[in-house]
């Protein structure tokens, strides 16, 4: 009967490791069980079973000990979206020993979670734990199997370096005021790069995303050219594996998630602006309470914008539309403006519908809006993102034309189907809450790389590259002192 007891615990606490807890009235998961998973923040998700619980209700406790024995340093934040749900996120500034995490309910006193862990817990910023991305992928539950990764890299039978590299090169060095690249070589472990074209400034965020992988997995052998601009540029004509943020209907580029979601995934609770945790928890009004208006602010930076401003003081009574900073028209500002002060993106979801309009190619807040808790009306547009197709109008959002024709009457069909404009808000939450949190979007690249991997024929590190190398962040830099890697049995 002992035994049998001892053999069932262990067995319980693997399934709330990797799995987390749930009980009649309460549901914890999330990667963040598990803080073996090294992640630049860390997270979990606390479900109530009721319609309201009060943030004030339950207790957060995450602790661990130095090697010293002194406390370490853990941040801890609780994120309450509004629906007896809560994001409980932490970063670790230290190496932690007898790590806890503990859940309570401070009603009942009923500890919901309990977990424990002798460590070694390695910051984010530490190259100590590497694991396979098949791993890594499991481990955080990531999907191993997408339907835009496949599509875009089915295009090529393989990709032969040897061949491509001067064509490449070549041809996106002939505009370098307009057209910037960069070449990137991954070889056993170690990063390379070299750029083409006078504006390369946006490199920092690959680089920062290829380091961040690098030390939490064991990259393949890559060779790739990264576009850094918003605009697809690989023609089926020339048919380049080509690396772009922003895909379109008439383009050939491999999609990435956008350097805006890359860098709200790798820089969680030390990003100044946006990430998609953030959103989720400073919503202020329930639905029931949001002003029932279509909403819109941003740059002018497409002729659409300007019209939706225009259409917008026509029909003020449902909609609210307005540029904040002319700088493609600021002939037009005198018509168009003056330019609105900005507000708090999180004040967006005060109103009941937003408008997600192209800029000068897809409108990289649409992950942000779908997160939130409004309806989204999104444009017919040439250019995607790296999960759109994933979508369905009327499902997730509510399709509006290219020309904004309809827009008016759309509002006012939602605004006269309350049910309905609920239920299809929801549904694009979800989505978002389930496929574009911070893992998802490093589960993407870990799988595009790994597939794109198999394609190539060969990798060579060229002449002249650079090596893409960790630099200090701050004087306070975290010291890393890895422990051996225990042997297997």
């Amino acid at each position: 009967m002992c035994t049998f007891s001892s053999i069932s615990l262990i067995f319980l606490l693997a399934i709330f490791k990797f799995d987390g807890l749930h009980s009649a009235d309460t549901t914890i998961w999330g990667p963040g069980l598990d803080p073996l998973i090294v992640l630049p923040a860390r997270y979990f998700y606390v479900q109530y079973d009721q319609e309201k619980f009060n943030i004030a209700d339950f207790n957060v406790l995450i602790s661990g000990k130095t090697k010293n024995g002194n406390n370490c340093r853990v941040w801890t934040n609780i994120l309450d979206r509004k629906d007896a749900s809560f994001i409980v996120r932490y970063k670790l500034y230290e190496i932690c020993y007898e790590f806890r995490i503990l859940v309570e309910n401070k009603k009942t006193l009923k500890k919901y979670w309990n977990y424990f862990d002798q460590g070694p817990i390695y910051p984010d910023e530490c190259d100590c734990s590497k694991v396979s991305i098949d791993t890594w992928l499991s481990n955080t539950k990531c999907r191993t199997n997408i339907e835009q990764i496949n599509n875009d890299l089915n295009q090529f039978k393989n990709v032969n370096f040897q061949t491509v590299f001067g064509k490449m090169a070549k041809f996106y060095s002939q505009h370098p005021h307009s057209t910037s690249v960069c070449h990137y070589v991954v070889k056993n472990n170690l990063i390379f790069r070299k750029c083409y074209g006078e504006y390369t400034g946006f490199k920092m965020f690959m680089d920062n995303l290829l380091l961040s992988l690098n030390r939490k997995v064991f990259l393949p052998d890559l060779e790739f050219f990264v576009n850094l601009g918003d605009w697809p540029l690989s023609s089926p004509k020339e048919l380049f594996p080509l690396f772009s943020w922003c895909g379109s209907n008439y383009s050939v580029d491999i999609v990435m998630p956008t350097y805006d979601i890359t860098e709200s995934a790798l820089e969680n609770m030390g990003r100044v602006t946006l990430d998609m945790l953030s959103v989720q928890g400073n919503i202020e009004k329930p639905w029931s309470q949001k002003i029932e208006k279509g909403f819109w602010m941003g740059r002018d930076s497409s002729k659409h914008r300007l019209n939706l401003v225009e259409l917008s003081k026509k029909n003020s009574d449902i909609l609210n539309a307005s540029i904040t900073n002319f700088f493609f028209y600021k002939e037009l500002k005198e018509k168009y403006g003056p330019g609105k002060k900005p507000i708090s993106f999180f004040k967006f979801f005060d109103y009941k519908y937003l408008l997600n309009i192209d800029g000068t190619v897809a409108a990289y807040r649409f992950p942000y809006l779908l997160v939130g808790d409004s309806l989204i009306f999104k444009q017919e547009s040439e250019y995607y993102e790296h999960f759109y197709s994933e979508l369905i109008p009327w499902v997730h959002y509510v399709p509006v034309k290219r020309h904004l024709d309809d827009l008016l009457d759309l509002i006012d069909i939602m605004m006269s189907d309350d049910k309905t404009a609920r239920k299809i808000s929801l549904n694009g939450q979800k989505y978002a809450r389930e496929h574009l949190a911070p893992h998802n979007i490093l589960g993407y690249y870990l799988l595009l790389f790994q597939n794109y991997s198999k394609f190539l024929t060969s990798v060579e590190v060229r002449p002249n590259m650079d090596a893409v190398i960790s630099t200090p962040n701050s004087p306070n830099q975290i010291p890393c002192q890895c422990e051996p890697e225990p042997d297997l049995p």
